[in-house]
């Protein structure tokens, strides 16, 4: 694997599956692996202190744009071409990282993980709660894409560059599709695996209604 591919994981809270997903990242052939600890009230920061990784710490969490956010900044120090986001809570598939290496290799400035929105492999609730981030990005940033809330994704030197958000919390996710639009970057959208186990399902915080609201709010005032 290139050495100027890094890996980003924000996490928050995430000491039960952390060392784990690095490993399995590490099996894929990716050593750069930056974690940002976005503010962890529980082991997160020690557990993660243990694995050969970057670790960067914010002492409040802030939000998980704003730990992608010291991410990049941290990657662009390091001379990073590539840079992979995965979520900390062990939802996504390790193997899908090549995949969006792969479209950064082939020319595009962007690649969106994308989530199979189908009951046997996705909850109701978060099916609905995507399909209206979608329309809510669409009418907003005027850009349409099958997952906008997707946390997997992949980004050149180019796109890192340029990409400036204001938001630091899940409205991020929906302001990079606006930086896309903006900069015209070339962009792709790529079928990824995920896995809701009990864990990931757990985290309430990422996929409640009052989440949604605020995230369209911030994205209205911000545009």
């Amino acid at each position: 694997m290139k050495n100027d591919t890094y890996v980003l994981i924000p996490v928050f809270n995430e000491e039960e599956v952390l060392e784990n997903i690095i490993t399995e990242i590490k099996k894929e052939g990716y050593s750069n692996i930056i974690v940002v600890d976005d503010g962890s009230t529980d082991n997160t920061y020690e557990v993660v202190k243990k694995q050969k990784v970057i670790v960067l710490r914010h002492l409040l969490n802030r939000g998980k744009g704003a730990a992608i956010k010291t991410g990049f900044e941290a990657a662009k120090l390091l001379k990073a071409e590539i840079i992979i986001t995965v979520d900390g809570d062990g939802q996504h598939d390790p193997k899908d990282i090549k995949k969006l290496v792969k479209k950064i290799d082939e020319g595009y400035d962007v690649v969106l993980g994308f989530r199979r929105m189908k009951l046997d492999s996705m909850p109701l609730i978060k099916i609905v709660y995507n399909y209206i981030a979608n329309l809510s990005t669409w009418a907003i940033y005027g850009f349409w894409t099958c997952d906008s809330q997707s946390g997997i994704r992949g980004y050149s030197k180019k796109a890192i560059s340029v990409i400036n958000t204001k938001n630091d919390g899940y409205e991020y996710e929906s302001e990079v599709l606006r930086e896309i639009a903006w900069h015209k970057l070339k962009s792709v959208e790529v079928p990824i695996n995920v896995f809701y186990t009990k864990y990931s399902r757990s985290k309430k915080h990422k996929q409640s209604l009052s989440n949604g609201i605020r995230t369209v709010l911030k994205m209205i005032i911000t545009s």
